[in-house]
């Protein structure tokens, strides 16, 4: 009898965590990753096709949405009261929060919205405790808090659980190009020397995915597990940053000890209940956010310095149109910039323009409609 989906996924994972990881076993546990990732990924879209469960459903507002993320009762249903005006349940037990909370923040003229999400447990990308419905929520995101309290600072339950849904934390999408070919079998073409995996591993994880003629295009040197993430094609890479709550009940030796512990989150220290920490925290979401305000100016008028519209940094005079109205891209003649990303004042650009933080520009549309 066939094994079932389940079963070889399980069969996979027995035998990798069985086998020693050495220079002899690196290509054989590369090939049972690839087959295990590609599994996977068929099982995900069996369920997603399946009758629908009772999920979440969020509409994203304001300029950038955060999750935060964490386990029961670390207080982000307090910290969402506090940084928006939200009223989100805040109780003394587990899982006061069942359904999705948003709020608005507002900081450096950007609106962020905050959402309040179920607590995350172990095993939570398996199901346990409405896990896939919270980390579909937390897909559609532009950073996740991880946040912590000085009692439980195992960060990395909840790192694992983000990862095994395809959420990559603090990274950036592997420069990697696959391009199917009618013959030549796969070929690999690095344009980086490979530390990490050699030729036949890369040649045998592309294999794995079914390709039999492709053209494997690297730019980086990548690990087996970034080769797999660009493969499947369906990873999530967000930012992230740790928040520790409740430190008011913590000794400065305990805070220390979690700092040095979680630097590479680059963590955040607050009490929410007793408001301290969030102006420090409002900052460092918005930085990590990277968004810049660019200040509207109509001709032949003042610019708007009072009410900027906020972009992501890397935003281009398009990016701009494409915010404004859906046709402004359609019947965009030039734009005027003055600002950081001028080079003189006024100076005419197209839609492919990068914008800095705090320029001014003027979008000039056909039929003599202007902003």
């Amino acid at each position: 009898m066939a094994l079932t989906i389940e079963e070889q996924i399980k069969a996979i994972e027995d035998e990798i965590s069985s086998t020693d990881y050495n220079k002899a076993t690196q290509l054989h546990i590369g090939k049972l990753k690839a087959k295990l990732a590609r599994l996977k990924g068929e099982l995900e879209k069996r369920r997603s096709t399946a009758v629908p469960g009772k999920g979440y459903s969020v509409k994203k507002s304001g300029n950038a949405t955060v999750a935060l993320v964490g386990f029961p009762s670390v207080g982000k249903s307090t910290l969402l009261n506090k940084l928006t005006g939200a009223n989100s349940q805040v109780a003394e037990y587990q899982f006061t929060t069942v359904d999705v909370v948003p709020g608005i923040m507002h900081e450096e003229s950007a609106k962020i919205q905050v959402l309040d999400l179920p607590g995350l447990i172990k095993d939570a990308s398996k199901g346990k405790g409405r896990g896939r419905e919270v980390l579909s929520v937390v897909r559609t995101a532009d950073m996740i808090l991880l946040m912590l309290d000085v009692f439980e600072t195992n960060v990395q339950v909840l790192v694992r659980e983000l990862e095994i849904a395809g959420i990559r934390l603090n990274q950036d999408p592997p420069d990697v190009v696959v391009t199917k070919t009618e013959k030549g079998g796969i070929i690999v073409k690095a344009t980086v020397r490979l530390t990490k995996i050699d030729e036949e591993m890369a040649k045998a994880i592309v294999s794995e995915y079914g390709h039999v003629n492709a053209e494997v295009v690297i730019r980086e040197d990548v690990s087996e597990d970034q080769l797999i993430d660009a493969l499947a094609g369906n990873r999530i890479y967000i930012k992230a940053i740790a928040l520790v709550n409740k430190i008011d009940l913590a000794q400065k030796e305990r805070l220390n000890s979690i700092k040095r512990a979680l630097r590479g989150l680059s963590p955040v220290f607050i009490s929410a209940e007793k408001d301290v920490g969030l102006e420090d925290l409002r900052k460092a979401i918005f930085n990590r956010l990277d968004l810049i305000r660019v200040y509207m100016k109509r001709q032949g008028a003042e610019a708007d310095m009072k009410e900027p519209m906020v972009i992501r940094n890397g935003s281009t005079v398009g990016d701009v149109c494409d915010q404004i109205h859906r046709t402004f891209r359609r019947h965009f003649r030039y734009a005027l910039v003055w600002g950081k990303s001028a080079k003189f004042p006024g100076q005419m650009v197209g839609l492919e323009h990068h914008l800095l933080d705090g320029d001014v520009l003027s979008v000039i549309v056909s039929r003599g409609r202007v902003i």
